[in-house]
């Protein structure tokens, strides 16, 4: 049996966890040759020790010379930059699953070496999906989103035309806020953010899912993926999250999603094209019949969730959606180191839209890589002095 040879960017993640578990069910079938992090120091040896893989990128600099002090008589070769993988590696799959821009450059680079790239990073898409998309179509590759929203669409879309469908809903659990008072949304503190009622994630996603700016980033990214008109999505409540994407087709037909809140379904159908059985990868869950009875939605209030109001034209297109992903990656992580208040994310991301500068830097439409790190450094560089100016007003 030939082994599949896997790459996973960002193993010591979410993501990049719960994908190896699925792979390590069935360990015959693969090779794990590459697998990358950060400065996950204890989780980056585990995986070094228990799937010995060819090549291991740490991209903190200070852990990959650990690393290597720790492993340099073993076989796995540890490395500290993309750019030293041999040109010539060649993947069957590649599940893209760094957090943030740091994804980007990785996930073109190995775009053009696999046949199959499993897409989790949602700064490739919106910041670079014009670079992404010329490649795949040059080199055929094969690409499956594996956000359960993304997963869901293009599964419940497949060979149908933008003629054909009416409406494309995207659900949001509400995160840990949907009920909570409103005045007192001024005390949120990061741990009060980081418990989701459903998903267990990292903390970023958390955060941008409480206050849904994980929605509006996975719209833009619908646009950018699927060939549908923008003005057809829209984001509704859904508390269970159990239904993931509704279509509604111009024939009167409805179709919906459901999978349970685990990541590991979607990433299991992927690597296995939907010709697997989730019982050998995922504990039995109860029969879903029974949970349907209590299926609940509801219209977002935007009194809530003030950053759906940050959903119009200039997101669909040009690099306006980089200046966005880049705020709010600044502003998040301000906010959980508790400089900014919960309220200051969408207060700051309203006067960066606002700037002056924000035109000249928002009408890119296929920026280079150069422009597309140039835009983000513009947008940091502007959050970061909004958020030194309003600190007074803040404390």
């Amino acid at each position: 049996m030939i082994k599949k040879k896997i790459a996973i960017l960002g193993s010591t993640g979410s993501i990049g966890k719960n994908s190896l578990d699925v792979i390590n069910t069935n360990r015959k079938k693969f090779k794990i040759l590459l697998l990358s992090a950060n400065s996950n120091y204890s989780e980056i040896i585990r995986q070094i020790k228990k799937y010995k893989p060819k090549f291991f990128v740490v991209s903190n600099f200070v852990t990959f010379q650990k690393i290597k002090r720790k492993f340099q008589n073993k076989k796995t070769i540890i490395l500290n930059e993309f750019s030293r993988v041999p040109i010539k590696l060649k993947f069957d799959i590649t599940i893209a699953a760094i957090v943030g821009i740091a994804g980007l450059e990785p996930t073109i680079q190995f775009t053009k070496n696999s046949k199959k790239i499993l897409l989790a990073n949602k700064e490739s898409i919106i910041c670079g999906w014009h670079i992404i998309s010329n490649i795949i179509k040059k080199k055929n590759t094969k690409v499956v989103p594996i956000d359960s929203e993304h997963f869901s669409i293009q599964q419940l879309t497949n060979s149908y035309k933008d003629a054909d469908i009416k409406k494309i809903y995207i659900t949001a659990s509400g995160g840990p806020f949907l009920k909570k008072p409103l005045n007192s949304f001024k005390k949120i503190k990061p741990k009060d953010a980081f418990k989701h009622p459903n998903w267990s994630m990292g903390k970023k996603i958390s955060i941008d899912s409480s206050n849904l700016m994980n929605k509006i980033l996975e719209l833009i990214e619908a646009y950018k993926l699927f060939i549908f008109n923008p003005k057809k999505y829209e984001i509704i409540i859904h508390p269970q999250s159990l239904i993931h994407a509704i279509v509604v087709f111009k024939n009167g037909l409805s179709k919906f999603l459901y999978h349970e809140t685990d990541m590991k379904i979607p990433i299991s159908n992927a690597i296995y094209e939907n010709k697997i059985n989730i019982e050998n990868i995922v504990k039995k869950k109860n029969n879903f019949l029974f949970k349907l009875k209590n299926l609940k939605f509801e219209k977002v209030d935007k009194k809530r969730f003030p950053i759906v109001t940050l959903v119009n034209n200039k997101f669909i297109s040009k690099s306006a959606p980089i200046i966005l992903n880049a705020s709010n990656e600044v502003l998040v992580d301000c906010f959980i180191k508790n400089k900014i208040p919960y309220n200051g994310i969408f207060e700051i991301l309203k006067r960066v839209f606002k700037d002056r500068d924000f035109t000249k830097y928002a009408v890119k439409k296929t920026p280079s890589i150069y422009e597309i790190y140039k835009i983000d450094k513009w947008a940091r560089d502007k959050t970061w002095q909004l958020i030194s100016k309003n600190y007074e007003k803040f404390i």
